[in-house]
């Protein structure tokens, strides 16, 4: 097997995995807080790629250099970056909460005019018109001339974490750290945060087995193993573009599964709003590919 070809089957299994996650927030806090949610799935989360740091060896190199960077990178993702998505989903709909997500890779090529000089082209402006039309769709629920959202604190955090997201991304764009080693040591900062806001805050309560085992499938998957796998994926493929086109698979699934394990009507301000979004997306990667 080529090395394209896996990397497509590693990319594949990354989208897939990305496809479940937006049931399982919704599933997990149905009885969890955002931040139980956050502290579970970031333990769990940690103690995996730390395992995995150790079977590959680098340990000692995470224990003695890149603390500097998990420093400032950490308190951004895991903690403000999830913490502001899991209180997204907590107020939305899933399928809302999940498309407005999609939103970050313009948000990306926005910010990175003031933080990296870069300039917009005709296609940026037009895609992210595109794209930005279709948040609003969303948040306004088809009532497209109503100036009235359904749950404006709610949109105000979902478009939050993309810009959180995205700046987390252009922040790090000259991080020198191995992406697993990296990554384990942003946790390592990461969790003992969210430990002391636990501590500070609600506490953690024992909601049940399903709970727990939705919670620990976030950890596993959504922080964990889709993210290795995605990495591998660019790791191995020849262009990018051959990846990165995958992630387009991930929303009609992602509503599909909230429809049949949660039970949300699919709304047509989503289904709209989410083709436009995506219509954006596709302009601003065809100008990539080019």
């Amino acid at each position: 097997m080529n090395q394209d070809r896996q990397a497509i089957l590693f990319g594949l299994g990354a989208v897939a995995l990305w496809s479940t996650v937006a049931t399982a927030f919704k599933v997990a806090l149905a009885w969890m807080s955002p931040l139980e949610l956050m502290w579970l799935a970031a333990l769990v989360s940690w103690a995996l790629m730390g395992a995995l740091v150790i079977k590959q060896g680098n340990i000692a190199t995470a224990l003695r250099t890149g603390w500097k960077t998990a420093a400032w990178a950490g308190l951004m993702n895991p903690v403000a970056y999830y913490l502001v998505l899991f209180a997204a989903y907590d107020r939305l709909p899933g399928q809302e909460a999940m498309a407005l997500n999609y939103t970050w890779a313009l948000a990306m090529a926005f910010l990175a005019v003031p933080l990296l000089g870069q300039r917009l082209t005709r296609m940026d402006i037009v895609a992210g018109l595109v794209a930005y039309a279709g948040v609003w769709v969303i948040a306004t629920r088809g009532a497209v001339f109503n100036v009235s959202f359904a749950d404006p604190l709610g949109v105000v955090l979902a478009l939050a974490s993309t810009l959180l997201w995205a700046l987390y991304w252009l922040l790090n764009a000259r991080d020198s750290r191995p992406p697993l080693v990296g990554q384990w040591q942003n946790f390592s900062v990461g969790l003992p945060v969210l430990t002391l806001l636990l501590l500070l805050g609600p506490g953690y309560q024992w909601h049940g087995w399903p709970a727990f085992g939705a919670g620990v499938y976030v950890g596993l998957f959504e922080m964990g193993v889709a993210f290795i796998l995605w990495q591998l994926a660019m790791h191995k493929v020849s262009r990018t573009a051959k990846v990165s086109n995958l992630i387009f698979l991930s929303p009609p699934v992602s509503l599909l599964l909230l429809f049949l394990v949660v039970g949300e009507p699919i709304l047509p301000s989503t289904l709209i709003g989410l083709v436009l979004i995506l219509l954006g997306l596709g302009l601003q990667q065809a100008q990539k590919n080019e």
